[in-house]
Formats: C-alpha cells, sequence, structure tokens
C-alpha cells in the first residue's frame, strides 16, 4: 500500500513505484546495473520514461550513477544500514518531538486505533509488521510532524533505503512484543503532549532496534530490552 501522497497518477508515476519496489524487494539485486533498454522492454514503456525513473530514483538515494559504468542499484553493507539507523534515530525522534506538538486529537486517536489493531497480532505471537503507507506506525508520526523537510528526507529516502535493506538482509519482523510496547510509550508520550520524552523514546525505540540488528547480522544472540 502507498502513503495517499503517492498515489500513482501518470505513467511514468507508475513505472517508477513498480521500478522502486522491485528494487526495495530485491528483486531487481543490489548492485546491478540498470539497462533503459532492458527495463524499457520489460516495463513495457519508452526508455524516456525510465530514464525518468531512475533520475528519480537517484534522488531516493536507491540508485548511483558511477562514471565509465552508469547507473547501478545502490549495494547494501552492515555498515551502510548502521549509518542509516544512526540518521533514523535523529531524524525519527525529531517527528516525535514535533508530533507530540502537531498532531491534532483526531490524528491520535488513529493511531491509539492503529494500535488496537495491531495487539491482536501480538497476543497471537505472530510477527508484529505495519503495512508500508496509512497502516504503518512510523509513518503516521513523521506525517504528524507536519515539518515537509522531514517528512520528505525520511518518507522519500532514507525508509525506503532502510525497507530494501531489512527485506534484502532478511531482518523483517524483530523484537516482536517489546517494539509493540515501545510503540504504545511513544503514543502515550504524544497524547500527553509531552514533546521531549515522545523524542526520547522513539530515538531508544531506534537504537534498541539497530543494536539488536546488528547482533542478528553478526551472529549474537538478540538481546531482549526489558519496557519500562
Amino acid at each position: 500500500m502507498l502513503p495517499n501522497s503517492e498515489q500513482a497518477i501518470t505513467s511514468a508515476d507508475k513505472t517508477f513505484l513498480r521500478l522502486r519496489k522491485d528494487i526495495v524487494e530485491g528483486l531487481i539485486a543490489s548492485g546491478s546495473k540498470l539497462s533503459e533498454t532492458e527495463l524499457s522492454t520489460n516495463y513495457g514503456v519508452s526508455r524516456a520514461v525510465i530514464r525518468e525513473a531512475i533520475n528519480r530514483l537517484e534522488s531516493c538515494h536507491l540508485v548511483e550513477r558511477k562514471a565509465n559504468i552508469g547507473a547501478r542499484v545502490v549495494s547494501i553493507s552492515t555498515e551502510g544500514l548502521m549509518e542509516l539507523y544512526q540518521v533514523r534515530e535523529a531524524l525519527e525522534g525529531m517527528a516525535a518531538r514535533l508530533a507530540a506538538i502537531h498532531m491534532s486529537d483526531v490524528e491520535i486517536a488513529d493511531l491509539n486505533s492503529l494500535l488496537d489493531a495491531h495487539f491482536q497480532t501480538v497476543k497471537d505471537g505472530e510477527t508484529y509488521y505495519q503495512e508500508a503507507g496509512d497502516l504503518d506506525f512510523h509513518y503516521r508520526i513523521i506525517l504528524g510532524s507536519k515539518n515537509s523537510q522531514l517528512i520528505s528526507i525520511l518518507m522519500n529516502s532514507i525508509y525506503h533505503l532502510i525497507r530494501m535493506y531489512r527485506v534484502q538482509l532478511g531482518m523483517s519482523g524483530p523484537r516482536v512484543t517489546t517494539a509493540f510496547d515501545e510503540h504504545k510509550q511513544i503514543v502515550q508520550a504524544i497524547s500527553n503532549r509531552e514533546a521531549e520524552l515522545a523524542e526520547m523514546l522513539m530515538r531508544r525505540h531506534i537504537l534498541y532496534s539497530k543494536n539488536n540488528l546488528q547482533r542478528k547480522l553478526s551472529g549474537q544472540p538478540q538481546t531482549k530490552i526489558k519496557a519500562l
């Protein structure tokens, strides 16, 4: 599911979104060279449309251009993922702070309803996974910051890179119950309009995820973090 702001309208939009999805999900492998001719045939659109999509993907940092090589899907590494999480910790912490100030009571109520809907998933011991877009807890808070620059940086670049890393490195569904409890605490702080606390809780939430991902990637057992 796409965020409301990303509804495909034109053929170019649809091609961009489809190509981005294929890259994020690993259907087009990281490090792969992107051939306009080949993609044009596979996607059934003109080379001009593919060229535009590649340019947009470059601005999302999912594609890079190298001299004498051309456009390639970015390569993934553990170090790169950790760097992204460091940036994400700072920016999403700020988003949570701003959300506590700017989110409307209705938006906060909707966020609580989202958590209620997730409760049964956690209770049943299933993977705690949020769909991209409207149903995603983090997207809602980012949008709730009402800061267009922050929204653009996180949702148009960093978030898709992180999703690509997590999908292709098999990092989906970590820290099921603990992550849900942390989400509840963050929403409570936002509901109480405690901006500083909301930022601290979100930063800690992202940091715990980063540390557990790092342990998993290095083959060490994940640390169970006890919720406050």
